[in-house]
């Protein structure tokens, strides 16, 4: 499996940030080869050349459309972070949702 490149985005990029931090601890500790970063929604052009996938925190659900619609043509998912575990910052439970999502064991 080549190495994966996750991008989380939120309003500014703070929430997200502990998120992805928390994120890449799950990643080290399961021996996993993910990047994780995050950035502010306005961000999200300048990475998309670099990612597989974007992570939307679950208050930019309105945005979807508009991202799914920006990568359009691209090998880039998209997937809408759950409530659950972006407001407790769970990086294990977030780790999980992506893998289901990208279809990783």
């Amino acid at each position: 499996m080549k190495k994966l490149s996750i991008l989380l985005i939120c309003g500014s990029g703070a929430s997200s940030g502990f998120l992805a931090a928390n994120i890449r601890k799950a990643t080290v500790k399961r021996g996993l080869d993910i990047s994780v970063v995050a950035r502010s929604e306005a961000e999200v052009e300048s990475y998309l050349q670099e990612i597989d996938c974007l992570m939307v925190g679950p208050h930019l659900k309105y945005l979807i459309p508009e991202l799914e619609e920006k990568v359009a043509g691209m090998k880039i998912k998209v997937i809408l972070m759950d409530k659950s575990y972006y407001s407790l910052l769970d990086g294990e439970r977030a780790l999980d949702h992506l893998m289901a999502e990208l279809n990783i064991n």
